[in-house]
């Protein structure tokens, strides 16, 4: 496959002094992430003294006791918004990936494994909050209704809901089409919400493994400062095998002041905010080749020896590749949805010449009206 001209060519439509500029600081922009990278090295021994004094440091050696090789899938979400000249149209998908099955396994996930909606709307500027809260309902859909041992969730457990409260103060401006659409599953939405927040079966754990965190509760405690995140401090510190062991998730309590009507008329919202309020994390580092990863876990879950080995076995399942830096399932998820942004030109230009079937004016009026400007893509 050929590679994109800019991926070759990165600079080739800037100005050249611009581009001269910019390669000029990369010099200091170097030696002032490697004098913090340093910093952390000569550190390290010190950072892994106070980690095991605070009780913190531990193997999962003394979890991984027997195997269990638990099945597991991984969700992910995409939406692409396409301004158009007349009308925005919109895309919306969630996708679920088996991950790497073990070879006894015998039970059948029934497709399809996706949802997805294609709709226009009318232009307005909250149309993107809006399908970024559908999407969130999509996952949150998809999770609930795996079969799997363990499932792997993209992104913080608490972003769906603040995305949803968020849409749902615009929801009576943007198109009603795209507003009926989150509103006709809203109530579903938050009952899956609940069975993912408390994880009420036992032999099914439910893992939200955010890529881009900026958390910094350990390196507070170890180096009383919040300038390091905890994930890039312990991908430095942690050797393969250990984990921090679980702790709160501090959630700031201002976050959960509701003021929208259609939230509180629901009547588990109370339960999912309790349910949010005992989330734990774990910081996790199966291999040397791979990050440590932040996982957010439902209280049952964090809390209980055989349920967390179950997790960590599937992590460790799933992230043997070297190369891939989470697990694999949503490795792949995360590469379908990526594909949404190609999707949706070839929908409107199918589209497009199905309005022409129908239009017996001049070919012209409808190209121009469904010319596009820009592509917001979101995940």
């Amino acid at each position: 496959m050929q590679a994109d001209s800019s991926e070759i060519q990165p600079f080739n439509e800037l100005p050249e002094a611009l581009v001269e500029e910019l390669l000029d600081q990369c010099g200091t922009m170097g030696e002032t992430l490697s004098h913090s990278f340093r910093h952390l090295l000569e550190s390290k021994v010190e950072i892994r003294t106070a980690l095991a004094d605070n009780g913190l440091l531990k193997h999962d050696s003394d979890l991984l006791t027997n195997h269990s090789y638990p099945t597991s899938c991984g969700v992910d979400g995409a939406y692409t918004l396409e301004r158009l000249l007349s009308t925005d149209m919109v895309a919306v998908a969630g996708v679920a990936v088996e991950g790497l099955t073990p070879p006894s396994e015998t039970r059948h996930w029934e497709y399809p494994h996706h949802l997805c909606e294609v709709l226009p709307t009318k232009h307005h500027g909250k149309t993107g909050l809006v399908t970024r809260a559908i999407m969130f309902a999509m996952e949150l859909h998809l999770a609930s209704s795996a079969p799997h041992d363990v499932v792997f969730l993209d992104g913080s457990f608490t972003t769906p809901l603040i995305n949803i409260q968020q849409a749902l103060y615009t929801i009576d401006e943007v198109d009603t089409n795209l507003s009926n659409l989150l509103l006709e599953q809203l109530e579903s939405t938050l009952e899956a919400y609940e069975t993912l927040l408390y994880a009420r079966r036992s032999d099914q754990q439910f893992v939200s493994v955010p890529k881009y965190t900026t958390h910094n509760q350990v390196a507070k405690i170890l180096l009383k400062s919040g300038m390091y995140e905890d994930r890039a401090l312990l991908s430095f510190v942690l050797q393969a095998g250990e984990y921090i062991r679980p702790f709160p998730y501090q959630v700031p309590e201002s976050m959960w002041s509701f003021a929208e009507p259609s939230l509180k008329e629901m009547g588990n919202l109370k339960t999912i905010i309790d349910g949010m309020s005992n989330l734990y994390v774990v910081y996790y580092r199966p291999f040397l080749h791979s990050p440590t990863f932040r996982l957010e876990l439902p209280y049952a879950v964090a809390t209980n020896r055989d349920r967390l080995s179950n997790v960590f076995e599937a992590i460790k399942l799933q992230s043997g590749v070297p190369g891939i830096f989470e697990p694999y399932p949503l490795y792949l998820a995360d590469r379908m949805v990526k594909q949404m942004g190609k999707a949706v030109p070839a929908i409107r230009k199918a589209t497009t010449q199905e309005m022409l079937q129908f239009w017996d004016q001049a070919e012209a009026e409808v190209y121009l009206l469904m010319h596009g400007y820009r592509t917001e893509i979101g995940r």
